[in-house]
């Protein structure tokens, strides 16, 4: 009889696993890390859905897209979270994804009506340099001065590619030669975020592209103020963080579900002290203590979505002439 027992007690248990629906969600590394937002949001989500949450860090932002592209229809992927405007034009092409049905009253600083990505969060590009160090105003001050800087890869990261977009969209046909200027200031270019932000934690670097939100992490996690976000004259490009559902996905209501939970309360009040950028609706309780010391651009740079793919290949072309002399 106990061996009769065990082997049901076994049966039940897969039975139950059976039955327990799993949604698959590919993001960036950070995002799924330890001191990210994913453990928090898996746990709340779970609690809602019934179902097994399952983050996939796949690299950075930039990344996503090249790894769907590359797995099509067959991706084991129902949602991938961590694409941006500039990205977004790129991936319908691809066909993947599949329309939304969100409905929510976004804080964003422009208009969305977006039928097939929801955002999820926003915030500014920045170099980060430490406080007490006197920081450039501009692009052309930055490249004339001796700063060594640590920047992202376009072709894999998000912020990479937003200073691309950044550049073009303050400089124009001006861009080629900022960037030149530029050149001899870059230390090294990474993969993705994660890393730069590191080198330029370690003393590898005096400025680190990164977001006007980043000082909020010291100074609330680490009580620390000695990090700060220089301002440039030339305003500083926005970047909106989205999610989407894929078409081929085998759990499309959760999916959905998904999407519907990025906007709510749960989702979006661990975005600010764990993704550290400013949240797509605002939480109940605001935004948390520090973010009022933030630097806030006087001018917002950003390229429109279905412009943001062609623009892409030229700014791209500019950045590779410059950094290959």
């Amino acid at each position: 009889m106990k061996h009769l027992a065990i082997a049901a007690g076994i049966c039940g248990a897969t039975v139950a696993t059976a039955e327990t629906p799993e949604l698959t969600v590919y993001t960036y590394d950070s995002f799924v890390s330890e001191w990210g937002p994913g453990p928090a949001i898996e746990a709340a989500f779970e609690e809602t859905c019934k179902c097994n949450l399952t983050l996939v860090g796949a690299g950075d932002g930039a990344a996503l897209l090249a790894r769907l592209k590359l797995e099509g229809a067959r991706s084991d992927a129902d949602v991938v979270l961590g694409l941006d405007t500039n990205l977004t034009a790129a991936a319908m092409e691809t066909g993947l994804f599949a329309e939304h049905a969100v409905q929510a009253d976004y804080a964003l600083p422009v208009p969305w009506n977006d039928p097939v990505f929801v955002p999820y969060d926003w915030g500014y590009f920045a170099f980060v340099h430490e406080a007490d160090a006197a920081a450039p105003s501009n692009f052309r001050a930055l490249g004339d001065s001796d700063a060594r800087i640590v920047i992202q890869d376009p072709r894999s990261s998000t912020p990479g590619l937003g200073l691309l977009m950044w550049v073009k969209a303050a400089y124009g046909d001006e861009a080629a030669a900022i960037w030149r200027g530029l050149a001899d200031n870059i230390v090294t270019v990474t993969k993705g975020w994660s890393e730069a932000y590191g080198l330029f934690l370690d003393g590898e670097a005096d400025m680190v592209l990164s977001y006007t939100t980043s000082p909020a992490y010291h100074l609330i996690a680490e009580e620390d103020a000695s990090k700060s976000a220089a301002v440039f004259e030339e305003g500083h490009y926005l970047q909106i963080e989205v999610a989407a559902r894929l078409a081929n996905s085998d759990q499309p209501e959760l999916a959905g579900a998904f999407l519907q939970f990025m906007v709510t309360d749960a989702f979006q009040s661990v975005i600010p002290t764990t993704n550290w950028m400013y949240p797509s609706v605002m939480p109940a309780g605001g935004l948390p203590q520090g973010f009022e010391t933030l630097a806030q651009p006087d001018k917002a740079l950003i390229v429109p979505a279905h412009e943001a793919a062609a623009l892409r290949d030229e700014a791209l072309a500019e950045w590779l002439g410059a950094l290959s002399r």
